[in-house]
């Protein structure tokens, strides 16, 4: 499996765009998947820097409902005429982030997507195809991200604290090897690993994605006593690790000298193969 990082908050070097937003292009042995878009187009373009055929991609699928991981949808139909995208059918909500000032700032999504005719909406368990299963609905509350409580949604007319049913995680497996990837964790990854992998019976060798450390809104990085007791639990478990975007590189140096090499940053620019 390649994973191609086309978005990111850091890069690895001037020739790529960076911003916050996340982007992974990810080729099985039969499959082309785009998982987010970033908060813009911008990820089209490290694309053609990496050599990535948009057009060739087969699906796309969006982690959660915020403009900085769906904010390049409309991008990415221009240039895909074919590929459906599998979105949470609770991600269209309206979905804020509490500013400092006490002021709200909207971070959903781009609802005129949904007129495209090219979007499936999901539940909370979807099997793509064999090999290919989204996730969401977790239900455990260990260990997640203090910064959850700046983000809000609008559920059925009422404003309330973002319940995160909107997001989804998408397991890949492929020669009996499980890769997981994870848009920002918001559910908390230990709650996320804790269900798919370990009440799931699932072996794991990487884990990719966010994990919600730092707080954008506010500047802030989580609390060191919950950034080591997170890496703890990751350093214990079996998979190796590669995070981005919403970890906050404060806390990232942080999890690196507690996971004792099971830890790695993907920057927009950077490949990998599992």
């Amino acid at each position: 499996m390649i994973v191609k990082v086309l978005m990111d908050n850091e890069s690895v070097s001037d020739e790529f765009s960076q911003e916050h937003g996340l982007s992974l292009y990810i080729e099985t042995g039969s499959k082309r998947v785009l998982f987010d878009t970033g908060a813009s187009g911008a990820f089209a373009d490290n694309a053609e820097r990496m050599g990535v055929d948009l057009s060739a991609v087969d699906f796309l699928v969006i982690s959660h409902g915020h403009y900085d991981h769906g904010g390049g949808i409309k991008r990415f139909f221009e240039l895909n005429s074919k590929a459906r995208a599998f979105i949470s059918r609770r991600a269209f909500e309206d979905h804020w982030a509490a500013k400092p000032d006490g002021t709200r700032k909207y971070i959903g999504l781009d609802k005129s997507i949904l007129d495209s005719g090219r979007v499936v909406p999901v539940e909370e368990y979807h099997v793509i195809e064999e090999g290919i299963e989204l996730f969401s609905g977790i239900k455990g509350d260990r260990l997640s991200p203090s910064g959850n409580e700046d983000l809000y949604m609008d559920h059925a007319g009422k404003l309330q604290h973002d319940d995160f049913s909107h997001e989804q995680n998408m397991l890949i497996t492929e020669d009996g090897i499980g890769v997981l990837f994870a848009g920002c964790a918001h559910r908390g990854i230990v709650n996320i690993i804790e269900e798919i992998a370990v009440e799931g019976n699932i072996l794991l060798e990487a884990v990719i994605g966010g994990f919600h450390l730092y707080n954008k809104s506010r500047g802030t990085s989580e609390l060191p006593e919950k950034i080591d007791e997170i890496g703890s639990y990751l350093r214990a478990s079996g998979p190796m690790y590669y995070t981005c975007h919403c970890t906050g590189l404060k806390a990232y140096e942080r999890l690196k000298e507690i996971m004792d090499g099971k830890l790695d940053y993907l920057a927009a620019g950077r490949t990998i193969e599992i």
